[in-house]
């Protein structure tokens, strides 16, 4: 299937000189959806992980279907000061400015393997950040699954090199 159909490109948003991929006219695609969702899910089974981390808030979309389909828990990472229990938090830098993630303490067992999906791999800086909380929960990274990868920002580079990262669509 070609999903590169069914994203539009939104030139200068949110910021001049950026091109967002805008995933919600594949969203809207009941086809589209279904294939990204099984393929996504089909790739995460050959790496095992015992949960699905969702990025808030496109990855949430994604992961939560994912985990549904493999049968494993799924974990929110969530922008500052939206979660109620004890958090990790670590701030990070993306391509247009800066942010806060936290995901809460106690989201996994120690030594567990945790899949992170997100909608989109630009620089790398919002996965890089997910990985720091999972490490800091005690938890391994087992993969990443990303519906779009922008290969020209490189943010494999910033992404642990044991740690496979698939996407569906590469720009």
């Amino acid at each position: 299937m070609d999903l590169r159909a069914l994203i539009k490109d939104i030139p200068d948003f949110p910021q001049p000189g950026i091109v967002f991929r805008d995933i919600t006219t594949l969203l809207q695609d009941p086809a589209g959806l279904k294939y990204t969702v099984e393929t996504m899910s089909a790739q995460a089974a050959d790496l095992a992980p015992d949960y699905i981390v969702g990025i808030e808030s496109r990855g949430f979309i994604f992961a939560m279907p994912v985990a549904h389909q493999l049968g494993k828990g799924f974990v929110p990472v969530r922008k500052a000061g939206k979660l109620p229990r004890a958090v990790y938090g670590v701030e990070y830098s993306l391509e247009y400015g800066t942010d806060r993630l936290e995901m809460h303490q106690d989201a996994f067992e120690p030594g567990s393997r945790v899949l992170i999906v997100d909608d989109l791999l630009a620089t790398g800086g919002t996965a890089a950040a997910a990985t720091q909380l999972i490490t800091n929960a005690g938890a391994v990274v087992a993969g990443f699954s990303f519906v779009i990868e922008l290969k020209d920002l490189a943010g494999r580079d910033n992404l642990p090199t044991d740690a496979p990262v698939i996407s569906l669509i590469q720009y």
